[in-house]
C-alpha cells in the first residue's frame, strides 16, 4: 500500500517507489550495523487494497500467497545471475509461497546454472510451489526451456 519505502540494513540501501519501474539497490560501507525503514503513503491514492491483495494472492483467502521476484536485484554491478549460488540467493524463501513468479524485466542473460537451480532443482525439491518467468527475452526463455526440459528427461528416464 506505500508509494515508496526505503531500507537501509546493514550496509545495504534498497529502495522501491510505486512510481518507477526499478527499483535499486546500494552498499554503503559507512552504515554497517543497524536498520533503517522510510515509508511513504499518499492519502488519496487510486490503488485499493483489493487490487493489491490480488495482486498478490490466489483464490478468494486472500492469503500472500504469490510473491514476485525480480532478478535485476541479483545482479551487482556487471556481474550477471550465472551461478547456483546466486540462484540460492534469489530463492530464499520463495518456499513459503504457492506461486513464485521471476520477473526477468532488465535480465539480458543469465546462467545455465542459475536456470537449472530456479526452474529445475527447485521445483524438484518444493513440489508445493509453483514457479514461472515473466518479461524474459528471447537468450533468457532459451536458459529457462533448457532447464525445464532437463527435468522433463530425467522424470522420463525415471518412467522407463
Amino acid at each position: 500500500m506505500f508509494d515508496s519505502f526505503d531500507i537501509l540494513s546493514g550496509g545495504v540501501f534498497f529502495s522501491h517507489s510505486i512510481e518507477n519501474s526499478e527499483d535499486w539497490i546500494l552498499q554503503a560501507k559507512q552504515y554497517s550495523h543497524g536498520t533503517a525503514v522510510w515509508m511513504k503513503l499518499d492519502n488519496h491514492t487510486a490503488r485499493s487494497m483489493k487490487k493489491i491483495f490480488d495482486k498478490y494472492s490466489s483464490g478468494d483467502d486472500y492469503g500472500f500467497n504469490k510473491t514476485v521476484v525480480p532478478v535485476r536485484l541479483a545482479q551487482y554491478g556487471d556481474d550477471k545471475p550465472v551461478s547456483r549460488s546466486q540462484a540460492k540467493r534469489v530463492l530464499a524463501g520463495v518456499e513459503l509461497f504457492k506461486t513464485a513468479i521471476f520477473n526477468f524485466e532488465g535480465v539480458e542473460t543469465i546462467g545455465q546454472a542459475f536456470a537449472d537451480e530456479i526452474f529445475r532443482v527447485f521445483p524438484q525439491q518444493h513440489p508445493g510451489t509453483e514457479v514461472y518467468s515473466s518479461h524474459a527475452n528471447s537468450e533468457v526463455k532459451r536458459m529457462i526451456s533448457r532447464a525445464k526440459g532437463s527435468s522433463e528427461k530425467l522424470g522420463a528416464m525415471g518412467r522407463n
